[in-house]
């Protein structure tokens, strides 16, 4: 049994036992955390999301991504801007699907 949930803006298929990278959500580690966004679950397709059905997942880890770097330059006009960025990520586990 499988199903997709939207959480970041982002939609994910999901199964139980599943390990999931998803964007940062507040909690700390060993926290369940419960997922209502359900678009599709079962077999059954919501519209936009299926009632009654969640997916509960416990926190693995918090954690950064690696740095990439941006850099910005315009050539011949002595521009240059270098960036450096680290995204936030939540590791989940999926626990169960109900619905």
């Amino acid at each position: 049994m499988f199903a997709i949930i939207e959480t970041g803006g982002k939609q994910y298929r999901v199964s139980e036992n599943d390990f999931l990278f998803i964007e940062k959500i507040e909690g700390e580690e060993g926290a369940n955390v419960v997922f209502d966004k359900v678009l599709m679950s079962d077999g059954k397709i919501g519209t936009p999301y299926v009632e009654g059905a969640k997916v509960n997942a416990t926190i693995v880890k918090q954690g950064r991504a690696p740095k990439i770097i941006v850099y910005k330059y315009k050539s011949k006009k002595n521009y240059h801007k270098k960036q450096g960025h680290r995204q936030p990520f939540t590791k989940v586990q999926i626990t169960s699907i109900e619905g």
